[in-house]
């Protein structure tokens, strides 16, 4: 018995160090999707500018998030000395590190060892995270780790009758996603302590002093924020914005039709993007499963908490996966509680995850081999070396889940990680090469060079993606206004043909644009 204690503590000591590469190994290779070039643009020219209190965008004031987000990338900027793709990445992979030992912290306080560190990976391994979130640089693991966070709060803190922290530190955190995100920060402290304090038959405690007092915390920390921003702008815009922004993907903005219809899909496309891990949800079908949910308390809240949030995302028509950051670990707490039960029993539903599991690793494991064959791999650095090490490292693990059944969900997860670093060195690199993305990126910095001591302006109302606004900025050290009314001749002016066909200027210079697969003209009017 010790000698097995000694082996799994390996286990978990392996997958914390194969974390690292899975999540660094060309982490700044692809180039910037539209939203990681508005976060690192708004930082970008914060530090420009040294306004870091109202956000711009392109030098117009940019309303459709706080920027608290922005703050912790110009950190991030300051302390690595540089502004591109891997550094505003790095607090996507830092706070992933931080949600996963919050996951396993509180998970600690109910389960063992190992159904706590499993809690914490399949999260981190679950594809939607390991193999697109944690790549990117976006708010949403930051925001769902704070969220997350006050969903622990709340359970842990009423079990213990002490509502003065409960509230005090909820609406913190609270007032900590709102500065980075908005109103759904309010929406999911609101709709968890409305259904926790119902369900609990303590539905005046939200009447309190304790209660007020939380909410003054929530409006000080916000409002001393927005105090300062009145100083520089308006507030009306900002306040409108934000509420659109959290409205515009409801059925207030697409209809009942496309709401129906997403009603009947939803399920089947969140488990999709949250395999493998998703498919316990099969351990749901069984008799007594109420029951058996309502046997630990913790996993009542976990599936309470979930069921009141997620509502909301269920009955929104154009809902992104990165939405539900904060409400994937309440499921799969639910899901392992099950899966120790099931385990336990031998169930038909145990059975067919361990057998599917271990297909799929060995269809994995014989395709890793490929990009030995592959034309498109042939140019990968260290093609052999890195293949055989993949390669094998998967044939080892494989075999491992076959001899070791107590450690397979836990060999499953080093599974995954091996898989991630193997797709960083070969899929990538192949993704980065047929992106136009790549494209824009480039002519984008050849343009910013090429221009980067003369005033550059966006013409009246052209669409500037933020990729390219991003890396032009970035090139040449400052900020590109948009110019509206008045116009020189020797000034230089970035202009979308397709929009104002009817403008005549002197191309100068040009770049791609991604979304629109066309060229953006620099030129001087005539």
């Amino acid at each position: 018995m010790k000698q097995f204690k000694i082996q799994t503590n390996w286990l978990y000591f392996l997958a914390i160090a194969l974390l690292l590469p899975a999540l660094y190994i060309n982490l700044g290779l692809m180039s910037f999707i539209d939203d990681e070039a508005i976060r690192a643009l708004v930082a970008l020219e914060m530090k420009l500018s040294g306004n870091y209190i109202t956000p711009t965008l392109n030098g117009d004031y940019y309303y459709n998030k706080p920027p608290l987000f922005n703050w912790l990338l110009l950190v991030v900027f300051q302390l690595t000395g540089e502004i591109n793709e891997f550094t505003a990445r790095i607090p996507t992979t830092l706070a992933l590190f931080g949600y996963g030992a919050t996951i396993f912290y509180f998970s600690r306080k109910h389960f063992d060892v190992k159904t706590s560190f499993l809690n914490a990976f399949i999260f981190i391994t679950c594809g939607r995270v390991l193999f697109w979130d944690s790549i990117l640089a976006l708010i949403d693991i930051t925001f769902s780790w704070v969220t997350f966070t006050a969903f622990m709060v709340v359970f842990h803190t009423f079990r213990k009758g002490n509502f003065w922290q409960l509230f005090l530190f909820t609406y913190l955190l609270t007032a900590i996603g709102f500065l980075m995100k908005g109103l759904p920060s309010v929406v999911f402290q609101g709709t968890t302590l409305l259904a926790w304090f119902v369900y609990n038959k303590r539905f005046k405690k939200l009447f309190s002093l304790e209660h007020i007092v939380g909410g003054l915390v929530f409006v000080l920390v916000v409002g001393g924020y927005y105090l300062v921003y009145h100083q520089y702008n308006d507030l009306r815009e900002v306040f409108a914005t934000l509420f659109s922004e959290s409205s515009k993907r409801t059925v207030v903005n697409y209809g009942w039709g496309r709401t129906i219809g997403h009603l009947f899909t939803f399920p089947f496309e969140m488990t999709y993007h949250f395999l493998p891990w998703s498919l316990l949800v099969i351990y749901l079908f069984r008799k007594g499963i109420k029951q058996l949910l309502l046997e630990n308390p913790f996993v009542t809240y976990c599936g309470l908490i979930f069921l009141a949030n997620i509502l909301v995302y269920w009955s929104s028509p154009e809902v992104y996966p990165r939405y539900l950051l904060m409400l994937v670990p309440l499921l799969f707490t639910i899901f392992l509680y099950l899966h120790q039960i099931h385990k336990t029993e031998k169930s038909w539903q145990f059975n067919l995850l361990d057998r599917l599991f271990f297909g799929v690793c060995i269809l994995i494991t014989l395709g890793s081999f490929a990009p030995l064959f592959l034309e498109r791999t042939q140019a990968t650095p260290g093609l052999f070396p890195k293949t055989i090490s993949v390669s094998l490292g998967l044939v080892g693990l494989t075999y491992l889940y076959w001899k070791r059944k107590e450690d397979r969900m836990l060999i499953l997860v080093l599974f995954l990680l091996v898989f991630r670093i193997g797709f960083n060195w070969f899929v990538l690199p192949d993704r980065n090469g047929e992106d136009y993305g790549n494209i824009c990126r480039m002519s984008s910095i050849e343009a910013g060079r090429q221009f980067k001591d003369q005033p550059l302006f966006v013409y009246k109302y052209t669409t500037m993606e933020p990729t390219n606004a991003f890396y032009l900025t970035n090139t040449r050290g400052a900020i590109i206004p948009r110019e509206l009314t008045n116009f020189a001749p020797d000034l230089l002016y970035i202009i979308n043909p397709n929009e104002y066909p009817e403008t005549e200027y002197q191309e100068v210079g040009s770049f791609h644009v991604r979304h629109r697969k066309t060229i953006y003209a620099i030129g001087q009017l005539k």
